[in-house]
């Protein structure tokens, strides 16, 4: 498509390369801030580049932050014994939004996929195994229910087993208010695999 301006078609341009933003999404930001003024524009062109210079990774578990470690880490009133192991930053903050888990956290950084060459080499696997120690209690994988998300967990499973730490897996299968009809055969297998005794 062609636009009457090639600042606002360089604009679209570069919003449809963001993720879940397509080609109507990309024309209504761009339109809003050309409609929205110089100071709303020159806030978010600011912002975007204060992301680069002031947020980073935890040296400690590897979550987006700008003070090293970060608040998570610091917090004396997390539970210590407890390391929920996530893939990235944006599953960290789905666990934070449910307001039920109190522990820390790792952040791998990823997931293996040997077809795509990424392997433990690539991921915070060896930082993790150093936060083991006799005080944890708790190792709780919680990678996605993907191919590689599943192969990620298995191998930590593996690699933790001889460390005498409980490690468990997030429970997986039917979503909430969803229908047994509309899942797939994996789902309804995970499902059915992770049953819970039903109390009276």
């Amino acid at each position: 498509m062609e636009y009457s301006s090639r600042t606002l078609e360089s604009l679209i341009e570069a919003l449809c390369g963001l993720p879940g933003i397509g080609t109507k999404s990309a024309q209504r930001i761009a339109l809003h801030l050309v409609q929205g003024g110089k100071n709303e524009a020159e806030h978010l062109a600011r912002s975007i580049m204060d992301l680069h210079d002031k947020v980073s990774s935890c040296s400690v578990c590897f979550n987006l932050t700008e003070d090293d470690p970060c608040a998570i880490c610091r917090d004396p009133k997390r539970d210590e014994s407890r390391i929920c192991v996530l893939e990235e930053p944006k599953d960290l903050m789905a666990v934070e939004r449910t307001g039920i888990y109190n522990g820390k956290y790792h952040v791998l950084g990823g997931v293996l996929s040997p077809l795509d060459g990424v392997g433990e080499s690539h991921l915070h696997i060896q930082e993790l195994m150093k936060r083991i120690h006799p005080g944890i209690s708790e190792i709780i994988i919680a990678t996605n229910p993907t191919v590689e998300g599943e192969l990620t967990a298995s191998y930590l499973a593996r690699l933790l087993k001889p460390m005498a730490v409980r490690v468990t897996r997030i429970a997986r299968g039917i979503p909430y208010g969803g229908s047994l009809e509309f899942n797939d055969m994996v789902t309804l297998s995970k499902a059915m695999e992770g049953r819970l005794e039903v109390d009276s």
